[in-house]
Parts: structure tokens; C-alpha cells; sequence
């Protein structure tokens, strides 16, 4: 077992998971509530790295955030091959499970309810968070946890741009795939066990929130 491997994936996933919250409720809300110029194509482009080879997505990310980016050599960023780039790279691919999980949740929400609070006297910030958020918290919440096992189980995109450096970069995917190369199937057995348990959980505790009152 590379405890090494699964710590770091475990690190990796908070850190995108906070990530995915912010920028994927953002996102969601924007899009649900919004009506702008260029709005299907911003949707079309959240949602690209869900059908997109994660090769593709490891490219993009290349260029995005290595030195053949002018902003990233001006600010002398060195961002590939370190645990940031795994964090960036999760946070990608898991974001449009969140974002589109919590653009239905919101646009499933009775205006009317909302309307209500505003002619109570309530405030933009007061009616998101008195009666949107709690409307539409169980979809967020299954976005959010969705896209976090995303994030958990992202493999090509992060090999792309983070590599397999152990202890360094090597996330729990890149292990397994490391352990298959060298034949050592114990420790294969023992992190497939534990991915797998972990993306059991994270499913089953999607369907015991959404089953509850």
C-alpha cells in the first residue's frame, strides 16, 4: 500500500474540492440566473473537459499554465510537475459535475418563494440564503461530493501536467498505474480496494441524502 500516494490524493481532492465549491457555485449561478452574451458557450466550455480525451484536457492545461503561457514566464510561475498542478488539473475535470449539478438545483427552485421574501423586505444576499440555498442545497451538495470523487480518481490530465514523481506528485491513479507497470499486484489489489471503497462511499452517501426528508 503507498500511504505516500494516498495521502497526497487526499490532499490533492480537499484543496479542489474547495475550489470546485466556490468557482462551481459561482458558475452555477450564473448560469442558471443569468441571460448574457456568450452564455452557451461558457456552458458548452465548463462542460468540454467531461467529454474531452483527458489527454486533450492535459494539453490544454500544458499551455495554460506552463512557460509557453506570456503571463505565467512574466510572473515567473513554475507551476507543472508540483502538487499544485494536480490540484489545478482535479479541479478542472471535476468542476462540471458541480456546475451542472447546481445549475438544475437552482433553476428547480419557486421563484415565487423567492419573489415572496424580497416583497417581505429581504435582500439579494438574504433570499440566496434564506430561501435559494437551503431549496437547493441537496443538489449542490451532490455536485459538490461528485465532483470531489472526480477530482479523487483524475488520472490523465494530472499525469500530463504534475507527472509521477513519488511523493511529490504521484496521486493514488498514478501509483496503480506505476504498481501495474512494475507487476507488484498486491499493492494494486490494496489501492483499488481503497479507491474503490472511497467512490462506493462517496455514491452512497449521494443516494442516502437524496432519499432523506
Amino acid at each position: 500500500m503507498n500511504w505516500q500516494a494516498l495521502s497526497l490524493s487526499l490532499q490533492v481532492t480537499a484543496i479542489a474540492t474547495i475550489v470546485i465549491l466556490i468557482v462551481g457555485l459561482t458558475l452555477g449561478l450564473l448560469l442558471a440566473r443569468a441571460n448574457f452574451k456568450g452564455k452557451i458557450f461558457l456552458d458548452t466550455l465548463i462542460t468540454l473537459p467531461l467529454v474531452l480525451p483527458p489527454s486533450v484536457v492535459g494539453y490544454f492545461l500544458l499551455v495554460s499554465i506552463g512557460n509557453s503561457n506570456p503571463m505565467i514566464r512574466w510572473m515567473d510561475l513554475h507551476i507543472l510537475f508540483t502538487w499544485q498542478s494536480a490540484v489545478i488539473a482535479s479541479s478542472v475535470v471535476g468542476m462540471p459535475l458541480m456546475v451542472q449539478s447546481t445549475r438544475a438545483a437552482l433553476l428547480s427552485v419557486n421563484t415565487n418563494l423567492e419573489n415572496a421574501a424580497r416583497t417581505l423586505g429581504s435582500t439579494e444576499i438574504g433570499v440566496f440564503c434564506r430561501v435559494t440555498l437551503p431549496l437547493a442545497k441537496k443538489g449542490i451538495i451532490a455536485g459538490l461530493i461528485l465532483g470531489s470523487a472526480r477530482a479523487l480518481g483524475e488520472f490523465g490530465a494530472t499525469l500530463m501536467v504534475a507527472g509521477s514523481i513519488p511523493g511529490r506528485t504521484q496521486t493514488m491513479p498514478l501509483a496503480i498505474y506505476d504498481a501495474i507497470q512494475m507487476r507488484e499486484f498486491d499493492a494494486v489489489n490494496q489501492m483499488v480496494l481503497v479507491m474503490t471503497s472511497l467512490a462506493f462511499l462517496a455514491l452512497w452517501i449521494i443516494r442516502r441524502f437524496e432519499s432523506s426528508a
